[in-house]
């Protein structure tokens, strides 16, 4: 891995700008920038004088488009042949459609077509495009599978002079199933064009550089040159908020419904927002699709009281599309003020304007997210403002560890901490993705008209986009899809695999093409009687308890397939307001939240309520006697503090769990429920002297296996490996259960 240093300021007034075609310094000039950005500067000589695969890394709204695009077009203005000269590929149809807009000028200027390829496109505008390929094509992976399923046989001559591939948003895509597939796309269109076709990778958040390039060309990492941006970016203010609610809690079966200490807290998070965002552009990211519509609701009900212009828009993926492009549009013209209240959906780089403030409710569950939020504030020479909105519960005698710790607070504090160090979690690699494996072989199947199983093997396994998986495991995913129950495939006596009847339907679909898919939501019985839904992310083993309308229940029965939890009251104490059910929190955050707990320094970022709560943490944490221990027993439950991410969290419980103790994860916390200490301690010597566990084995106990699209079609045996390499790492059972014991020994 080669890293490009940026040059000198002096050097950045002339180096770089000559050396581009004469149409690209015109649309320049046009544009009347006084200078190119560093990392523009740094990509010129690296696309231009050498055939090396490129990572571009800035800030957001830090210039990354043009970085490689005005190379890329000087170099293939002029290019002979017919075929697309290079194809940006995008996560989102909305960022194609923004990228369209900028990228035609430009490429107008150079006399080169410019295509759009997604789903919303007309098949008359592609059928033109597929007749006289040239100039770029922006497409999305879906679209690109799309194209090699359906056209299969044109792909290369469709791409013979290609000479780009530009993906944007990379960390997007790494560890992702769509990330899988997209690797796999990549190695097919290389095996399409009969070379290694120049990959850049564009990216404003990436936690480990060396991951990033080596997700960019596998196997070949090394080679590929980082250029990574010296600027410092906007100034940052950036305040964190508290606010406490009653120790109450729901109503059992109020499901989504608010009740009135939830609105109260919400009323005065959704009051400060009006206030510090009426009359500018701002993004509210309020979490789930239902804490958006409440919050936007909250504030749309603000302006009606004041008699003013409603400026608070609801956006999230369950939205129209023209709903979304409204609010987007709203944004990007900045006539009219106007805050989005958002899920994640405008987290990644679609342009939307200048920016003013960002407000965060809750804890963010990512230093990258929390960046990649930050950052879509600060432009045009104005600071990045963001603010965390935190609710804590009122300390009471009955209150969950999690919330007399204030875990919510802690967690935004140390994700602040993380992100003033420049730290960000490295993308989470190694996970086999049975799952868009199936999908990949139906598509090389359907893309072919039939092939032999070696061949799959070698195009997807040997040299393709899954080289973990070993011959055996292909061999069982192939069993799998051609069992009499999934007919997805069948072999003809000569050896070719074909689609069978069910894989026929499955690949005529639109649907086919994506392997993503959002979180199932579990319906949640007891005794007959549905309680509600929820979306099930982490492990889940019949005994543990899960939190629904405000009261625990426990697990008896997990219905994968079906998605169906059966469940029973618990009888446990007040749960937790802050559980941990947002996403996967990486071990260096969960230690850092430690070291919070361990000092007395207010940080300057907090305000007067939230320094209080503070106060209250650190001073449970002393009355719980966690500076001298990391087990605690409280009314007879039992709860372990070993500071470690969410993957090795849940690995210990599922080996406490084959031990025989009902534990269940809350965050940070493990907790045993009517279990006592003594008990806890005897399994963690056990595991400390003992190899690391089977996780294989232990992942046969999980109940939700099926979390990826092709999953149904696969056993559970394949299932379990799958989560075994995807979801645990079972290396951290005897170190966690060492670092538990040693202290715990001495003061129980």
């Amino acid at each position: 891995m080669a890293t490009s240093s940026p040059p000198s300021s002096s050097e950045r007034a002339s180096t770089g700008f000559d050396r581009l075609s004469e149409p690209v310094r015109r649309w320049i000039w046009q544009k009347d920038w006084r200078e190119l950005r560093d990392v523009q500067e740094q990509a010129i000589p690296a696309i231009l004088d050498t055939e090396a695969d490129v990572i571009i890394a800035a800030a957001t709204a830090g210039g990354k488009t043009e970085a490689a695009f005005l190379p890329i077009i000087s170099r293939i203005a002029d290019a002979p042949g017919r075929g697309f000269k290079a194809i940006y590929i995008s996560p989102l149809k909305a960022l194609i459609n923004d990228q369209f807009g900028r990228l035609d000028e430009l490429c107008e200027m150079a006399e080169l077509p410019v295509y759009k390829w997604h789903g919303d496109v007309s098949a008359s505008v592609k059928a033109r495009a597929r007749r006289q390929p040239s100039g770029v094509v922006l497409i999305t992976p879906e679209s690109l599978e799309a194209l090699f399923v359906r056209r299969g046989v044109e792909v290369p001559a469709l791409f013979t002079t290609l000479e780009f591939v530009v993906i944007d948003e990379l960390h997007a895509f790494i560890g992702q199933e769509r990330g899988k597939q997209l690797q796999s796309l990549l190695h097919r269109l290389d095996i399409a064009t009969g070379r290694m076709v120049r990959r850049v990778g564009l990216s404003a958040t990436l936690g480990d550089m060396a991951l990033a390039a080596e997700f960019l060309r596998p196997g070949k990492g090394e080679d590929v040159v980082i250029l990574e941006s010296a600027s410092g970016g906007a100034t940052v203010h950036l305040q964190v908020r508290g606010y406490q609610r009653s120790s109450g809690t729901a109503a059992a079966g109020d499901g989504d419904n608010h009740n009135d200490d939830d609105l109260f807290f919400m009323r005065q998070i959704a009051d400060h927002v009006f206030e510090t965002l009426r009359g500018k552009n701002g993004l509210v990211f309020a979490g789930s699709r239902a804490s958006v519509e409440a919050y936007a609701d909250l504030l749309r009900l603000a302006s009606e009281k004041i008699g003013v212009p409603e400026e608070f828009f609801a956006h999230h993926a369950n939205l129209s599309r023209t709903h979304r492009e409204f609010v987007e549009g709203r944004l990007k013209e900045g006539k009219l003020p106007t805050s989005a209240v958002c899920t994640s959906t405008l987290e990644l780089g679609i342009d939307i304007g200048a920016v003013e403030s960002v407000a965060q409710i809750g804890a963010p569950w990512s230093v990258a997210s929390l960046r990649q939020r930050l950052g879509r504030s600060g432009r045009r020479n104005k600071p990045a403002v963001i603010r965390l909105y935190v609710a804590e519960r009122q300390l009471s005698g009955d209150l969950h560890p999690a919330d007399r710790l204030r875990c919510q607070l802690v967690q935004a504090i140390a994700m602040v901490r993380l992100l003033a160090k420049r730290w960000c979690e490295p993308p989470r690699i190694g996970a086999l993705h049975l799952s868009t494996l199936a999908q990949q072989v139906l598509a090389v199947v359907s893309q072919h008209g039939g092939v032999t199983a070696a061949r799959v093997f070698e195009l997807l396994g040997t040299r393709g986009a899954f080289p973990a998986v070993s011959p055996d495991l292909f061999v069982g995913v192939l069993r799998a899809l051609g069992d009499k129950e999934n007919r997805l495939i069948e072999q003809a006596p000569d050896g070719t695999l074909l689609l069978g009847e069910v894989g026929e339907r499955i690949v005529d679909h639109y649907d086919f093409y994506a392997v993503f898919q959002s979180p199932d939501e579990f319906r949640v019985v007891c005794e007959g009687k549905e309680l509600g839904t929820l979306p099930i992310l982490t492990v889940l083993v019949p005994g543990m308890t899960i939190i629904l309308s405000g009261r625990r229940w426990q697990v008896i029965e997990v219905r994968d397939r079906e998605k169906v939890v059966v469940v029973s009251p618990s009888h446990s104490g007040v749960p937790p307001m802050f559980g941990g059910e947002g996403g996967d929190l990486h071990d260096v955050v969960a230690a850092e939240m430690k070291q919070v707990y361990l000092e007395s320094a207010v940080p300057p970022f907090l305000d007067n309520a939230s320094a209080h709560l503070l106060t209250e943490a650190r001073s449970e944490f002393q009355r719980l006697g966690l500076h001298k221990t990391s087990i605690i027993e409280i009314d007879g439950d039992t709860f372990l503090f070993p500071w470690a991410g969410s993957v090795a969290l849940g690995t210990l419980a599922l080996a406490l769990k084959g031990s025989g103790l009902d534990v269940s994860t809350r965050g940070v916390i493990l907790e045993a429920s009517r279990t006592a200490a003594d008990g806890i301690v005897a399994a963690l010597r056990s595991f400390g002297d003992a190899p690391a566990p089977d996780a294989v084995y232990l992942a046969m106990t999980v109940g939700n296996l099926i979390r990826e699209k092709y999953d149904p079609y696969l056993p559970r045996e394949l299932l379990a490996v799958g989560y075994a390499f995807d979801r645990m790492e079972p290396d951290a059972v005897p170190a966690l259960a060492r670092r538990l014991l040693q202290k715990a020994e001495t003061e129980l």
